[in-house]
Parts: structure tokens; sequence; C-alpha cells
């Protein structure tokens, strides 16, 4: 089946979030390096990157780099943080192409000093690009940025800049990282794994889940044209039943 030809253009989810997993698993089945799969993984993020920017759709999160996974082995951290530099350096083109602009949610703060002045470099030369927006998810843990916006907001009651009655939902939105992005419409996570790895835990509330058994270095766009299609053939009822919707 074509995907792409039975999508309705009108309906694509506003933003598409990725738990881009399964690297490893690939190197491992091939004989090869962990690095490897890493390397090859590139290869998808640029089909799916460029997928998203083809039908339309306004917004991708892609999660690169957990807190967490600054506890694995030494080596394989380098080697991913030398990769995203060299990733960056390469993919430039390609996001200008297709009228990208790159943006970052995490502590950036925690970055080689190199990958860090690469990403912001980046960030900088495609601020004013609107087609779409990519959203790598770096040094990323949901559970740290919710920590992060409780402090903001109760350093601002501290400080009476804020009433503890003037909080709500768009208060605490706008002190998390994606504060200038719309909630998750659609989330999907390769490799067959089926949880959230602390991934965006306030922005998924209403999201609709999507699990593959692709690893993530043989993914690419087709896969994602599926997963968007299964998307659309959901009923979505945020809370309502089927009769109030119809």
């Amino acid at each position: 089946m074509n995907y792409k030809d039975n999508l309705n253009l009108d309906k694509l989810p506003a933003h598409v979030a990725i738990i881009m997993d399964g690297n490893g698993r690939w190197a491992k089945q091939k004989g090869f390096l962990r690095a490897s799969g890493h390397k090859e993984g590139t290869k998808a993020v640029r089909d799916t990157v460029e997928g998203c920017a083809e039908i339309g759709v306004k917004n991708l999160t892609l999660y690169a780099f957990s807190t967490e996974n600054w506890n694995r082995p030494k080596l394989e951290v380098d080697t991913l943080m030398k990769l995203l530099v060299s990733s960056l350096k390469k993919e430039i083109k390609t996001l200008q192409d297709n009228d990208i602009r790159l943006h970052c949610i995490g502590n950036i703060s925690n970055l080689p000093k190199k990958a860090k002045k690469e990403l912001l470099d980046v960030i900088e030369k495609t601020s004013s690009n609107t087609r779409m927006t990519l959203t790598l998810a770096l040094s990323y843990g949901s559970r740290e940025e919710i920590t992060s916006c409780f402090k903001q907001i109760a350093e601002k009651i501290s400080n009476r800049e804020l009433s503890i009655d003037a909080i709500d939902e768009s208060v605490i939105n706008k002190h998390l990282y994606t504060q200038n992005l719309p909630d998750v419409d659609l989330l999907i996570r390769t490799s067959g794994e089926q949880r959230i790895s602390n991934f965006l835990l306030w922005q998924i509330a209403y999201a609709e889940l999507y699990f593959t058994k692709i690893l993530w270095p043989d993914y690419r766009r087709e896969d994602l044209f599926e997963a968007i299609y299964n998307y659309q053939n959901r009923e979505r009822r945020f809370g309502k039943t089927s009769e109030q919707l119809s």
C-alpha cells in the first residue's frame, strides 16, 4: 500500500515526536560495533526529516540523547558527541534546502564545548526558516524538565511575581523547554519496545502512541507515512464519547 498517497494532508499531526531506538541492536545483529548503528541511524534521521517536510508536518521532535544516556560507556558517549558534531555540519545544507529551523530542548550545558558550539551555530543559521521546526532532545529528561519548571514557578511565587491562584496549564507550559511547541499529537517508538523512557511526559498527555518493531537505522519515510496513516484512522476523543464527536 502506498501510504503517502492515502494520507489526508489537511489532517496531519501538528507535532510528531520519535523515540529513535534500536541502533545498538541493529549493529549487534550485523556483528558491528555499536557506533556503526548510531552512524547508520543518521540516514534514518535525514530521510524521516525530509519525509515530514515533504508532506507538510510542521513540528518534529527527535529523542537524540537522554539525561540517562550519560551513564553509558564513555567510549559510546564520546562517539555519539562526535557524531552529533559531524552530523550537524553535514546536515545544515539539508535543513537550509528544506527551509527547516533547528531547535533544541534539554540541558545542553552538559554537552562538550565543541558539540554545543556547533549546535548553537546551526540553530542560529536556520533561525529564519519557516517550513518546519526540527527539535532535537539532547541531554533531555522529562522529569528534569518538569522539576526545573516547578523551581522557576516557585521562585516567581517567592518573589511575588506570580500568585498561586494564577497557576494553570498555560503557566506551566510557558516554563517548559517546549514552550514554543504545540502538544505532541503522535509519538512513535521504533525497535519494538513499548515504553516512554522519560520523554515529553507532560506534552504527550493526549498523544496517539505508535510502536513499530523496525530498528531505527532501517526506518525510512515510508514507515513514517504508515504511522501517520494509522494515526489518521484513529478516533481521538480527548475524554469525550464517540457520540459527542459525531
